[in-house]
Parts: C-alpha cells; sequence; structure tokens
C-alpha cells in the first residue's frame, strides 16, 4: 500500500502568523530606517536652519519661541541636519544669552527622540551583533557606566551626534544616564559655534577670535582621530 503523501514540514516563517510576523524586530527596523529616511528626505521641502533664521521670532509670541525653537532644532537634528549649522542659527538669531540654552535643549530634546526611536524600534533586531568580541566589551562598559560612557562621547570632538544616539540607544545605558550626560556634555561646542555665529559682526572681538579658534582645534582633533582610527583599522587588518 503506498504511502501517504504528506505535506513538507512548515518554515519558522510560514509558522508564524500575521500579527506576530508584523512584530518580528526586522520589520521595526525597517520601519526606523523608513523614518529616518523620511525624516532627511524631508530637508527638499524645508530647512530647518532657514526656519529657525527666518524671523521665526518676530512671527511667534514670546511664550511659544522657546519650545518651537528647541522642537524644530531636535527635528532638524532626527533629519541629518549638522549641529555646527543648527547652532550658528541659533547665534544669529537669538545671541549668545538665549542661544546657548535653547540650543542645548534642542539637542537634548533631539537626542531623546532618537534615544526612543533607536531603543523602540531597532535594539532587538540589532542586540545580538552587539555580543561579539569588538562590540561586547563597548555594550558592557555602556551598560555598567553609561553615564561616563556617553559623557566621554558627547566631549570628543568629531564624533557624529546620531552615531553616539543610536549607539546608545542599541546599547544597555539606560535613558536617564544618557539624557543628562548629553545635556552636561554638549554644552562645550553648543557653546563655541553659537558664540561664533553670534559675534561673526564682529571678527576682531575677543569672542569670535576664541571660539573660531577652539573650532579650529575640534576640526584638528578630529582629523587625527579619524587618521589614528583608519591606522588602528589597518594594523589589525595586517596582524
Amino acid at each position: 500500500m503506498p504511502a501517504p503523501v504528506t505535506d513538507p514540514p512548515a518554515t519558522a516563517a510560514e509558522e508564524l502568523p500575521p500579527a506576530a510576523a508584523a512584530r518580528s524586530p526586522w520589520w521595526r527596523f525597517a520601519l526606523l530606517v523608513a523614518l529616518l529616511a523620511a525624516a532627511a528626505g524631508s530637508l527638499l521641502l524645508w530647512s530647518p536652519t532657514a526656519l529657525l533664521d527666518g524671523g521665526l521670532a518676530d512671527r511667534m509670541p514670546g511664550y511659544w519661541f522657546a519650545p518651537l525653537f528647541a522642537t524644530v532644532y531636535a527635528v532638524g537634528t532626527l533629519a541629518f541636519v549638522p549641529r555646527p549649522a543648527l547652532n550658528a542659527a541659533a547665534g544669529l538669531l537669538l545671541g549668545i544669552q538665549q542661544g546657548v540654552p535653547l540650543a542645548v535643549l534642542g539637542t537634548t530634546l533631539g537626542a531623546a527622540m532618537a534615544f526612543a526611536l533607536g531603543r523602540g524600534l531597532g535594539r532587538d533586531a540589532l542586540r545580538p551583533y552587539l555580543r561579539g568580541r569588538v562590540l561586547g566589551p563597548l555594550d558592557r562598559r555602556f551598560t555598567e557606566q553609561g553615564f561616563r560612557s556617553v559623557l566621554v562621547l558627547r566631549l570628543l570632538p568629531g564624533m557624529p551626534f546620531q552615531a553616539a544616539n543610536y549607539g546608545a540607544a542599541f546599547s544597555g545605558v539606560r535613558f536617564l544616564p544618557f539624557l543628562s550626560a548629553t545635556a552636561i556634555g554638549v554644552v562645550p561646542t553648543t557653546a563655541v559655534y553659537v558664540t561664533a555665529a553670534a559675534s561673526a559682526g564682529e571678527p576682531g572681538s575677543a569672542a569670535f577670535l576664541v571660539s573660531a579658534g577652539v573650532i579650529a582645534l575640534l576640526v584638528l582633533g578630529s582629523a587625527v582621530g579619524l587618521w589614528r582610527a583608519a591606522a588602528a583599522r589597518r594594523r589589525s587588518r595586517a596582524a
């Protein structure tokens, strides 16, 4: 008697119901990528720096201006607008006294938004890749010394802002240490760029000369850091 024909066993993907497949970590990661791409693409339709530097203060009531400025700044960071450009807009529009605290507030808000997106949509998918020989120790350091690790990242010249945000979100660092270290760590570079833009009308002033000199040192430090990282990668490949 011939054996009955049976269907082949279902694969793991086929066994998942549609609702479970929709909750897959990789679907959430794909949503994160789509949201970030949409934010970056939106710059074809609007410019945060143009909006911040385009008479925004004259068109808004005083009590709405500060939160609106911080929100536009934060969304600009999510759209990958360089922070020096946003800080320059803050300095040109608001001066030093108002520009520095509002730029720090916008930076911190943007970091919080990026952290929430990365932790909620991307961490589960990428978490298994943080257990290797290279990334595993870094993940443990961020988990055990979150505030100190994030603070060092914020103070390092040339460290990409969003890379630090999502790197922290994918690691085990907690939200409050991340946020407090960000709010403290971004103050020096923010103050330098805001001051340079606010005093650009007086290029001979002490404020402009000092801030411009610090910016030159930051650029030099970033170049040296990139060169050393490239040299380290070449040595690791040769070993």
